[in-house]
């Protein structure tokens, strides 16, 4: 089973190109997720370069930018190649089958509320509620 699940913030805003063929969409970003455990001397964030195709691209490029957070499902694929000088190339690389946002609703945005995610209760009389005999 090939199965990644990650969660980080774009780097960059994505980059979306139409294949030629079939006028796919393809989107390229990049993800820095961080590390759970840091040491000291050590990055604290991995970055992982991503492609998603299709409705997924373009749902990607329309809502999302650099700095977003993101929920991301997919699978590891290794690019490797041999360069023009002979030598041989490793990459890795994330295809992207589903792609959620990794931020509350209005995060980004000020609101008068708690960051409960509850909406208020207006004040009920206690003889209205049905069953309620305290």
């Amino acid at each position: 089973m090939n199965k990644v699940i990650l969660v980080g913030n774009l780097t960059r805003d994505p980059e979306i190109k139409y294949a030629q063929t079939n006028n796919m969409a393809i989107a390229r970003f990049t993800i820095a997720v961080s590390r759970r455990f840091k040491r000291e001397g050590e990055p604290d964030s991995d970055f992982f370069n991503c492609t998603a195709f299709g409705k997924t691209a373009e749902f990607v490029q329309k809502y999302f930018t650099k700095g977003k957070r993101m929920m991301l499902i997919g699978r590891i694929q290794n690019d490797n190649y041999t360069n023009k000088n002979g030598e041989k190339v490793y990459s890795v690389q994330i295809l992207a089958e589903e792609v959620e946002f990794g931020e509350k609703k209005g995060a980004s945005e000020t609101t008068e509320n708690n960051d409960d995610d509850f909406m208020p209760v207006p004040e009920a009389d206690d003889d209205a509620i049905p069953f309620f005999n305290a």
